[in-house]
């Protein structure tokens, strides 16, 4: 085996994306999805199930075109952070590795090195790239808000953002999926549909976020010690975090108008999980009760996003390693104001797991494949 950096790459067997494809309901939340290792299949005893309840039973809607006889071949680059690592096969450097003997790669670098290796890869691979290098449509914003110059613009208009619930046409298409971040995913995901609707207004929405340590990635910092972290919490980021033209650019999508955001995200004593509080004012005339039933049509044939029964509120602990996201809207007590709450595994529905739902769509797999029973790091 070779010495195995963050530039490295793992190479899947061709049996990996099938193993566990299958009908399951949206009751059962068979969770610890696919954590940070994206495509290993369920080791046994390493495997810890996580399972709670939904509104409805609903059974999953299967891939007509797709032949389980069939298999694909993935590579992951950058398997030594938590969004690729764990229970790996045998590892190579991606100088030495052969991409003709793959037919997609997840790449988890770093932000700002990968935009180079993507570019000279071969250009019939599918590629999910869970880095923030091609999330942002325009460049000169990435390297405003990346500090750094984008070192791929030629490939910017290809690349397709991923929230695969209110993408998912555009990402089965696509070769190259620029994968959400967590914040943005448990932001975006409540709050497109209702703006896309009229029933909120654009203006004063703000939202306070919380996030596991794992968030923050695996690298070694003074900020991330336990002894930083126990025992309390901390905000970080005010008014800078990368995140914030990412969200602002998929609700200015969702309006056809520029959206200004307040966005202060914590960080919290717990290795994963996060759940994000956004603060909306309600249009004329629409009740708390419209932004709830519009949530609850809008995802009703979803397998991964729950809107809870009235005044449920989302825990974190309901989703740890599975690849939902669970949903609920309350009325505030300041007068035409809603609170709405989500709650992802940051790991998972928030980077992982909504990657292996993307080159599912990709590769023509049944969407929920690979996500229903995994093991959990950490």
């Amino acid at each position: 085996m070779a010495t195995f950096s963050q530039a490295g790459m793992a190479l899947f067997p061709r049996s990996t994306f099938i193993e566990d494809c299958g009908a399951s309901t949206k009751s059962s939340f068979l969770g610890n999805a696919v954590g940070s290792e994206l495509l290993v299949v369920n080791r046994g005893a390493r495997t810890r199930m996580a399972v709670t309840s939904a509104p409805k039973n609903r059974e999953i809607t299967k891939s007509s075109d797709f032949d389980q006889s069939e298999t694909v071949r993935v590579g992951v680059l950058g398997a030594s952070g938590y969004t690729g690592s764990e229970d790996l096969p045998n590892m190579v450097a991606v100088k030495d590795a052969d991409f003709l003997n793959v037919d997609a790669v997840f790449c988890c670098l770093p932000h700002g090195t990968t935009q180079e290796i993507i570019a000279a890869l071969p250009k019939n691979l599918k590629v999910v790239d869970l880095s923030a290098d091609f999330r942002l449509r325009n460049t000169a914003t990435y390297e405003e808000w990346y500090n750094g110059p984008h070192r791929a613009p030629e490939l910017q208009p290809e690349a397709v953002y991923g929230l695969t619930e209110l993408c998912r046409e555009e990402v089965r298409a696509a070769r190259l999926v620029a994968n959400p971040g967590c914040y943005p995913t448990s932001i975006q995901l409540p709050l497109i549909p209702l703006l896309k609707a009229g029933l909120i207004e654009k203006d004063n929405i703000i939202i306070n976020s919380n996030s596991g340590v794992s968030g923050a990635g695996r690298s070694a910092k003074e900020a991330n010690l336990y002894t930083e972290i126990c025992e309390g919490i901390h905000p970080y980021g005010i008014t800078k975090h990368r995140h914030v033209p990412e969200i602002e650019q998929g609700l200015s999508d969702a309006v056809g108008s520029d959206v200004t955001i307040s966005f202060t995200p914590n960080l919290m004593p717990m290795s994963r999980g996060m759940m994000s509080t956004m603060f909306v004012q309600r249009k004329q005339g629409v009740t708390v009760d419209d932004l709830r039933n519009h949530l609850v049509e809008r995802f009703s044939d979803e397998e991964f996003v729950v809107v809870l029964e009235k005044d449920i509120a989302p825990h974190t602990r309901h989703v740890r390693g599975s690849n939902y996201c669970l949903l609920n809207v309350f009325e505030d007590r300041i007068p035409g104001r809603a609170i709405i709450i989500s709650a992802i595994d940051n790991l998972v529905k928030g980077a992982s797991g909504q990657a292996l739902q993307n080159l599912n769509l990709m590769m023509g797999c049944p969407e929920n494949c690979g996500l229903l029973q995994q093991p959990m790091f950490p």
